[in-house]
């Protein structure tokens, strides 16, 4: 195990630096156990989070909403969170805080406590945005922590971290398919007790990660040889943007509106939407998961090409196909498109290793604040339209992916 670093408590008022060159570290291989609490604690906070768009149509019967409505909860809940990612990133690259994930849990809990209880269209809002809340001070930290417990496979260590939240996000709409569904609106708040399981871990986790901080002074920011120069650096990093506002806006599209899209055009049994649609996710959670080693493998541009464009034909092949067509493309979709968030995280990272909490919080902020904006532009859209054509013009967004050709091709020890 590491030898444990003694850190002075004015100097954690310096920037952290999580070495990438980490000898003993990388020998030692992976934190094993680091890694599988802090895919847990994802697995427990995303699937606290995927209740909210699983409990819809329960809220849209119970207080009459429209889609339009429905979009702005996605939106109160991920606008929150992804306003606030890249500041807490960005400060704790600076000041480290080994006990904010427990802490940023605990707004969670409150979260879903008070979402059980709401009988008001603006404490619905409220509740989803303190659950927004709780994911922005939980991501940017966790994700560094993986990449700290890495033994140096960064790809490897974010597909473990990031398999944890796809099948918490998975099981959502299975958990409110068995529970809320036939005990209503009231049983979110037994879900809090997932909420508390997960601080009692993080609390743990922060034990462990206190030792290993690194902290000294910043010094002037030197590109590595062979690497790519600032201008490549910024180019790509809108271009990694770009990608992922593709691949976050079409899974949106999905999360939010498989249910309803199922029932209107199929007439399935709410209980059976939400099958479907836990299908879809936990096809998305396997993907997820194969992206990072095959990153580790292969070279992280090449999983990002294949991943986005190779989901192309099997999207645009979706809004004709029929109920069972429908499932086993949303599982080919799931499988192909979601292994490129591993490697779009740890190119960026790449990209800037001076940052990761505040990269980290930027692009996850950049997902959720396009799962939120995306839902409410299509929950409009959808109130105008149709839920269908939603589906035929979200098919098109992986075409976003040929902008992988301005990558930059990064030295090979990066990998």
């Amino acid at each position: 195990m590491n030898k444990p670093v003694v850190v002075a408590a004015e100097t954690l008022t310096e920037p952290v630096v999580v070495s990438d060159v980490a000898p003993a570290r990388a020998a030692a291989g992976p934190a094993y156990v680091v890694l599988a609490g802090i895919s847990v604690s994802h697995f427990l906070n995303d699937t606290m989070q995927s209740l909210i768009a699983s409990v819809y149509p329960l809220l849209k019967d119970a207080y009459a909403l429209d889609f339009a409505q429905i979009g702005m909860i996605t939106l109160a809940f991920q606008f929150t969170a992804s306003l606030l990612q890249p500041v807490v990133g960005h400060y704790t690259d600076k000041k480290a805080q080994p006990y904010s994930l427990a802490i940023g849990m605990a707004s969670t809990f409150f979260g879903l406590l008070l979402l059980s209880a709401a009988h008001q269209y603006l404490v619905i809002l409220v509740a989803a945005a303190l659950v927004g809340l709780g994911s922005a001070v939980f991501h940017p930290e966790s994700a560094r922590i993986a990449r700290l417990a890495s033994g140096g496979r960064y790809g490897f260590a974010q597909s473990v971290f990031q398999l944890g939240g796809s099948f918490g996000t998975s099981m959502g709409p299975l958990l409110a398919a068995l529970i809320v569904v036939p005990f209503g609106q009231g049983s979110i708040a037994w879900f809090s007790s997932i909420a508390f399981l997960a601080i009692l871990i993080l609390w743990r986790i922060g034990r462990w990660y206190a030792p290993q901080i690194t902290a000294k002074k910043a010094g002037p920011v030197h590109s590595q040889p062979g690497g790519p120069s600032s201008r490549r650096v910024a180019v790509a990093l809108l271009v990694l943007v770009a990608l992922l506002f593709s691949k976050q806006l079409y899974v949106s599209s999905l999360s939010s509106y498989y249910i309803f899209y199922l029932i209107d055009r199929f007439g399935v049994s709410t209980q059976a939407a939400q099958i479907y649609l836990f299908i879809f996710l936990a096809a998305n959670a396997v993907g997820a998961f194969l992206g990072g080693p095959l990153g580790d493998r292969f070279g992280r541009k090449i999983v990002i090409w294949i991943s986005i464009l190779g989901a192309l034909p099997f999207t645009l092949a979706l809004p004709y196909a029929g109920l069972a067509g429908s499932a086993v493309l949303s599982v080919v979709i799931g499988l192909i498109i979601s292994s490129t968030t591993s490697s779009i995280i740890v190119f960026a990272q790449e990209l800037v290793p001076h940052r990761f909490g505040m990269i980290s919080g930027v692009f996850f902020g950049v997902a959720f604040g396009i799962g939120g904006l995306g839902a409410a532009v299509l929950g409009k859209l959808a109130d105008h339209t149709s839920i269908e054509f939603v589906y035929q013009v979200c098919a098109w967004l992986p075409a976003i992916g040929l902008l992988a050709v301005f990558l930059p091709k990064l030295p090979r020890y990066t990998r």
